[in-house]
Formats: structure tokens, sequence, C-alpha cells
């Protein structure tokens, strides 16, 4: 029944088959309870037939030539040859017993042929009349020669048994016969039904189908950005089916309180952004102002403590490093914002060859390598950010592995035209809890990767950003001694 399975996976074949079950089973209750019916009142009418044909065919065969008398048991009379067949249905069986053994036994041939014919019993059959009980009601009994036969016994006046019997034949034809017609008419309903039901079970559940038509919508949807209108509402099948209806209304307020969800949320992520962008631009003077002074005040002539000069020199560091991170937080937002980028045709090969140039001449703890295929490789998009996705890609290797570690970095183009940049890194690895929150903002690369400690945690979430404005994407493939970066941008 395995095969099944599959195809009783929908609720629909479910319901198809549940109802095919109920009414077979009520066929089979039905036809058993007929045939069972059956059998039972013709196997009484034939027990009828035995008590009014009485023992006279027996008793003939006791006494040849005797007539039956007014009790039935046709002893008292003279005979000849035969026995008295007449008024005996083709088939009766006629058995005299004497001492618990059959002496004689005879069957009525039919009205072509009226005279008794001597059965030829077996010895099992003999046993099998012998231990039929004497009190004058019917049992059946089961005879190799003749077949199966309803038999009756009575107690003679010589103290002899005499027994007649009918067969079973007519009873057993009848019988197969109903449960042949039966199962014919209950196989035509049943499949009918099931064609019926299965119809019927597709027209009830419509309903769930649009339900699950706008639900497969909707998860079709990019609810993750931006503002986001979802389908329009299942119609409300009122008054068809409660139990429909139920889900109907239930699933309409879930897309209403996931629209509503969807809307606060991208209105606190606008103002987010706008905060943002705004608080970004506006830090960006004071930022310079402040690293301005710094540097001034220590180009100063005079003489100045070593411990001014020192928190000279950080906070013109700080105040650089703060300046840097103003400016990925403006352009995170205005990624966000999804202003569009210039598209131009930008040689992505010389790209790669100016960012590893670059460096090879900041980084030379570091063994940096090339792999390029033989022509160039160019995309469409914006040269200067794809300029600063590179410069982020190679200095995350940079500062998040130790010195003298080798950095491939390779270009190819894929068979449908992507281009494939790859930054790998034989360092210790990325931890594999850190790995799926990678390119998330403010997420740190620091521990056994790097011994400078991480930057503003920003660098590999412009890298997406970057990425996704230009319809491209990026991945991580980590584990110690084997770190890559994988960029992929279409042709543009």
């Amino acid at each position: 029944m395995k095969w099944l399975r599959p195809r009783l996976r929908t609720l629909r074949a479910r319901l198809t088959a549940g109802l095919l079950v109920l009414l077979a089973v009520g066929c089979a209750a039905v036809g058993g309870a007929a045939v069972i019916e059956l059998n039972g009142f013709l196997t009484e009418r034939l027990d009828q037939q035995l008590s009014a044909a009485g023992s006279a065919f027996p008793a003939s065969i006791e006494h040849p030539g005797a007539a039956p008398d007014s009790g039935g048991t046709g002893n008292d009379h003279d005979g000849d040859e035969h026995a008295d067949t007449r008024r005996q249905a083709a088939g009766t069986l006629g058995v005299y017993e004497r001492d618990g053994r059959v002496v004689d036994a005879a069957v009525v041939r039919g009205d072509d042929d009226p005279a008794g014919l001597t059965a030829d019993l077996s010895a099992a059959d003999r046993r099998a009349l012998a231990a039929v009980p004497v009190d004058g009601r019917g049992h059946r009994v089961d005879l190799s020669a003749l077949g199966d036969y309803r038999v009756m016994a009575w107690a003679g006046r010589d103290g002899d048994t005499l027994m007649t019997g009918l067969p079973l034949r007519g009873v057993e034809d009848a019988v197969r016969r109903l449960e042949l017609v039966a199962g014919g008419v209950f196989g035509i309903a049943l499949v009918g039904a099931g064609i019926t039901g299965a119809l019927w079970v597709r027209w009830s559940l419509r309903p769930l189908s649009r339900i699950a038509g706008t639900a497969t919508r909707v998860s079709e949807l990019p609810l993750a950005s931006g503002e986001v209108a979802l389908p329009a509402r299942v119609p409300d099948t009122r008054p068809r089916s409660a139990e429909v209806d139920q889900v109907t209304l239930a699933f309409n307020r879930m897309l209403g309180h996931v629209e509503n969800a969807l809307t606060q949320r991208q209105r606190s992520e606008e103002r987010l952004r706008s905060f943002s962008a705004d608080a970004s631009h506006e830090l960006r003077t004071p930022v310079a102002s402040v690293r301005g002074h710094a540097e001034l005040a220590l180009l100063h002539p005079g003489p100045v403590p070593p411990e001014v000069t020192r928190a000279l020199e950080r906070i013109a560091a700080e105040s650089g490093r703060m300046g840097a991170m103003v400016d990925d937080l403006l352009l995170l937002a205005r990624l966000d914002a999804g202003r569009p980028l210039e598209r131009e045709p930008v040689d992505l090969t010389r790209l790669v060859l100016d960012a590893v140039a670059d460096a090879r001449a900041v980084g030379t703890e570091h063994r940096w390598a090339l792999r390029l295929p033989e022509e160039p490789v160019s995309v469409g998009g914006d040269a200067h950010r794809l300029q600063q996705l590179l410069a982020n890609l190679l200095a995350n290797a940079r500062h998040h592995t130790p010195a003298g570690t080798s950095v491939t970095v390779g270009l190819d183009r894929d068979t449908d035209g992507t281009a494939v940049l790859t930054v790998t890194d034989d360092g210790p690895g990325i931890p594999r809890e850190l790995q799926d929150h990678l390119f998330e903002r403010f997420v740190h690369g620091g521990g056994p990767r790097g011994a400078e400690g991480g930057g503003t945690g920003l660098g590999l979430s412009i890298v997406a950003a970057v990425a996704e404005a230009h319809g491209g994407s990026v991945a991580v493939r980590s584990e110690p001694g084997a770190t890559t970066f994988t960029v992929r941008l279409p042709r543009g």
C-alpha cells in the first residue's frame, strides 16, 4: 500500500478516499446482511420442505412398494421392487439407517425417470449421515458423491432411523447469484460515487485553493525590502461552509495584520534611514573640524609637551576613523534609500589590478596573488562603488589574518556572462557561528582571525549593499586554512 501514500497527500484525495471507504464498508455490510438473510430464508424453506416430505421416501426404501401412511413413516405397507418416489422432488435423498449404520440410500433422478437410484456413498459419506442427530431438525451434510445436502432424520417404529435430504445446490446458486449481482451493483455505485465525490470535494475546497494561491503570491513578494502592497483578500464564501469561512476570515485578518506590521516597519525604517543620513551628513563637518584643529596643533613651532603631542595624535587618528565611519554610514543610508547608482561600462580587470597594487603597498606583511582571465572582464555599474567594494574585501583579508597569510584575488566570467570575483586567504578561518551574520552592520570579525582587532564593522555590510545595488550577490565559505568571499555581478 506504500504506492498509495503519495497520491493521498492532498486533502482532496483523502476526503474522496474516506468517502469511498465509508461507502464500501456500507455496501459490504448491506450485501453481507442480504446474503446471510437470503441464505437463512432459503435454508428455512428447505427445512420446511423436508418436514413436509417426512420419512415417506426412506420408508419406501426399507419396504419397497409401500405407500406413505398418514403419519408419514411409511412402514406398514407391502412393497414391490422399487422405492416410492411419487411427489418427491428431483435430487431428494432417502437414507435407511439401523444400529447406527447406513443400510441403504437412494436419490430421486427426475421426472423423466421417476424410479429411485441407489446412492453410491463413500465410507466418509455414510459416517457423516450416521452422525446426524435424530431430532427432526435440518442439518447440513457434505457428501462427496452427491454434494451439499440438507438432511432431516426421524426415528422409525422398528428402532431404525429414516432420513430425508434435499440438495443445497439451489440455495447456493441463488446466494452466489445475489453475491455477483450485489458486487456488480456496488462496484458501479462505488465508481460513480468516487467520480461524483471527487468533483463535489473539488468544488467544496475551491475556497481553500484560492487561499493557497493568495498565500503563494504573498510568499513571492519581496517583504524584506521597501513598501509592499499585499494582494487582494480572499473573497468571503458564506454561507457555503462554516469551516472554510472561518479559515478565510482568519487568513484575511492575518493578511491585514501583516500588512499593518509591514507598513509600520517601513515607516520606522524610513525614519531611521533619514536620521542616519542626516546625522552622518551633519557629523562630517564637526569631525573634519576636530581633525583639522588637531593636525594644526601638531604643526605648532613652539615646544609642546610629549603627552600633549601624543593626545593630539590620538585625536587626529580617532577623528579620522570617525570620519571614515560617518562616510560609511552615509553611503549605507544612500544605498538603503535606493538612490540610483551610475551605470556605465566598468573594466573590472583594471579595478582588480589597482586594488591589489594598493593592498600590496599597505599590507607588505601579506603575500598577494592574482588570477585573471586572458580577456578583460567588464560589467555595467558604478566604478567608484565597485572600487570601494574591492578595497573593503582586501582590507578585510588584511586586517583579519596574521602576517604571512597568502591572499589570492581571482576574476572570471560564468557561462551566463556573470562576473565572478573571489578573494581567498589561507588564514585561520571564520567561526561558524559568525558566518551567518558576517554581512550585517556592526558585526566585528575579531578573535582568531585578527591581531589588530576589528574596524567599524561596516566594511562587509557595504560590500553586500554595493553588490545588491548592482543586482549581484556576495557569499562566504570558510574553514581553517581556506576562506573565500565570492561576489557575483551581472553583465549589466
